[in-house]
């Protein structure tokens, strides 16, 4: 046997410490993107919600630095710095160095944690170049630096007693190692969304973002400029939560029914709305933590919700107009709802956290809704009959919709066996190889099908701007023959309906012109995948391709830029002033089949813009903004952005 296939007892490495987390990053955060990036912070602040939690802090303040660092300070207890008896070091290096250790596995020192793995900040400094610790405790001012995972010698020490009143506390500074990260480039906006919502949840605490990077400075009225800064604090908690998310909506009654309960050491709480959309916007949390993907306290919801209003409607009278009883998405047409609960020993899918599996809290958000929404009705009547009003316009419309002989019923839009007509589909049958691209327009389209690579890349034309689907129920919508060639082409169903596992590609690559109307088109699809298949917005499998608006030719080679400053580049620094050419497309149609090919469609060349969800509140929201009703919130929105408008094509 030769000794590069040997496998004994020399070829098996234990990776000790903090090694494992360098070797394996994504394990432990997620990816090594801009998400995984950001996420780093959030383990931080993360510990500091955890001391809000146990009612030891008010005030915590995130800062991103001029050198690409990040510090996040607060005012609770300060990490311990005694000596740690197992290991015979101080107690925060031990934090900081080993995986699993921390406060929070016995509920002695925190009744309700986040970062119940223990390894939330250790991973920070495992992939961190630099990571500084300053602590205010025991009297005294402490501090301790590492170099990626390990403590520096002598790197521990205290600095000088506390003053007379000086406040308690712990800051952690970290620098990002570039070695592991794609970007070190933090987004302020990003950072923003995930601070409003803790803020949102944990009511009373005060929590200010400031980014001290001169490029994000900003312009103060006298023509002078300040450091970019946000501070969030709602004292009326998710109730305000719900108020933020439909300040660009209708509702249709002027209180936010909110209610809380606590059984077994299990809080519940939850805030709701119903507006005139006809779009829903229901969010879950467990213990801080956004649940994306739901769980036993999402289910245990909405399983109450529509018993309740069902209850509410037969017993007063109101859902005498329809057929049987409301479906849970009637009862959630237009409704925004964000439901919360603190567990003592919450168990999530994954140290990222995004679906909540304890079974027992299915029956205990069950009840506890079941009791205090059917109370709220009972004590509001007038609220309670705006609720089920609008659940049984949306039941109506859903079975006039099912009765209409039309194509316009979801089953006989989707139980066609046939596919599109104007799909060329691709060879492979494998969806993880298979590639849809969706493309703005029939001679596009036909320079795409010349161009393309027919084992695995299928091609869909798709003919002027469908339907907006943030303005229409379902029923309308599958009367677009657009949409319903999109659905069938996908294969997974829309809605309620959806199943990821029956979607034949698992690329569906959106390729509009890049042109206003191009990104208008794209915005109109994405709004279609986002509300009716988000799944798949979820699984990473929807892309935007990026089309070159210039090609620069130079001495028999060619160049493709995205940007008029990257063409001015090119021009300068490979063609020395003097191009031969330069190209602008004006369109994907106006490509041949091999500029296409070569620039928007080659795995080898092509740029592909992942579509990703990171914070779907703030999506559900913006959304709203940009496609709904109201033309007031989009004209500000218009107003406030128009200078980070990269280019405008007028």
């Amino acid at each position: 046997m030769s000794q590069e296939n040997e496998y004994g007892a020399g070829q098996i490495q234990v990776l000790e410490g903090l090694q494992a987390v360098r070797k394996r990053p994504a394990m432990y955060i997620g990816s090594t993107d801009t998400r995984g990036l950001h996420h780093l912070v959030y383990e931080v602040v993360d510990n500091s919600i955890d001391e809000a939690l146990a009612g030891y802090c008010d005030d915590i303040d995130v800062t991103i630095h001029e050198d690409g660092s990040v510090s996040v300070a607060d005012d609770g207890r300060g990490i311990p710095v005694d000596t740690h008896e197992q290991y015979d070091r101080p107690a925060v290096e031990v934090i900081m160095t080993v995986l699993h250790a921390g406060g929070k596995f016995d509920n002695k020192s925190y009744q309700v944690s986040g970062g119940l793995h223990g390894v939330g900040v250790s991973v920070v400094n495992a992939l961190s170049s630099t990571l500084e610790v300053e602590i205010k405790r025991d009297g005294a001012l402490w501090r301790h630096e590492f170099e990626r995972g390990e403590p520096k010698p002598d790197g521990f020490e205290k600095v000088r007693d506390l003053e007379e009143g000086e406040e308690r506390g712990s800051s952690i500074r970290f620098w990002p190692d570039d070695d592991i990260f794609e970007t070190t480039d933090f987004e302020f906006s990003t950072l923003a969304n995930r601070l409003r919502e803790l803020a949102f949840l944990n009511s009373g605490v005060e929590i200010t973002l400031t980014d001290e990077r001169e490029s994000e400075a900003v312009e103060t009225e006298d023509g002078d400029t300040e450091p970019r800064f946000e501070r969030f604090r709602y004292d009326g908690g998710i109730r305000e939560f719900v108020e933020y998310l439909n300040e660009t909506k209708t509702p249709l009654h002027d209180d936010v029914v909110y209610f809380d309960d606590e059984e077994e050491g299990i809080q519940v709480e939850l805030a709701m709305q119903a507006t005139d959309e006809l779009q829903g916007s229901i969010h879950s949390f467990a213990n801080n933590i956004n649940t994306r993907e739901g769980g036993s306290h999402l289910t245990g919801f909405k399983t109450a919700l529509t018993r309740v209003v069902n209850d509410y409607a037969n017993s007063n009278g109101l859902a005498d107009e329809i057929d049987g009883n409301l479906k849970g998405e009637d009862v959630r047409e237009g409704l925004t709802a964000v439901i919360s609960v603190k567990h003592p020993d919450p168990q999530f899918e994954g140290q990222t956290k995004t679906k909540l599996g304890n079974s027992e809290v299915r029956g205990i958000v069950e009840s506890a809704v079941h009791e205090g929404l059917g109370t709220y009705f009972e004590e509001n009547p007038d609220t309670a009959a705006m609720v089920v009003s609008k659940a049984v316009e949306a039941a109506k419309a859903r079975q006039a919709a099912k009765k209409a002989e039309e194509l316009t019923r979801r089953k006989s839009a989707l139980e066609s066996t046939s596919l599109p007509g104007k799909l060329a589909d691709c060879q492979t049958r494998d969806p993880a190889e298979a590639e849809l691209f969706v493309v703005e327009g029939d001679s596009a389209g036909g320079s795409a099908k010349q161009g393309r690579d027919r084992k695995f890349q299928a091609i869909l034309p798709l003919r002027g701007k469908i339907l907006n689907v943030e303005k229409h129920r379902l029923d309308r919508i599958l009367e677009n023959n657009e949409v319903r060639a999109l659905i069938t082409a996908i294969g997974a169903g829309i809605g309620e309906e959806f199943d990821i596992e029956e979607a034949r590609y698992q690329k569906v690559i959106l390729m509009t012109d890049a042109d206003v109307d191009g990104a208008h088109i794209r915005t109109l699809l994405l709004t279609l995948l986002y509300r009716h298949m988000k799944p798949l917005i979820e699984a990473g499998y929807v892309y935007a391709a990026q089309p070159p608006l210039y090609r620069v030719r130079y001495r028999g080679e060619t160049y493709d830029a995205m940007t008029e400053a990257e063409r001015e580049r090119i021009i300068e620094e490979v063609c020395d002033g003097n191009p031969t050419q330069v190209q602008r497309f004006k369109g994907l149609g106006e490509m041949n089949p091999d500029q296409l090919w070569e620039s928007t469609m080659d795995p080898e060349n092509r740029i592909l813009k992942r579509i990703t969800v990171e914070d779907a509140a703030a999506a559900d929201r913006m959304f709203s903004v940009l496609m709904g009703d109201a033309v007031g919130p989009r004209k500000q929105f218009i107003k406030d952005h128009a200078g980070d408008a990269e280019w405008v094509d007028i």
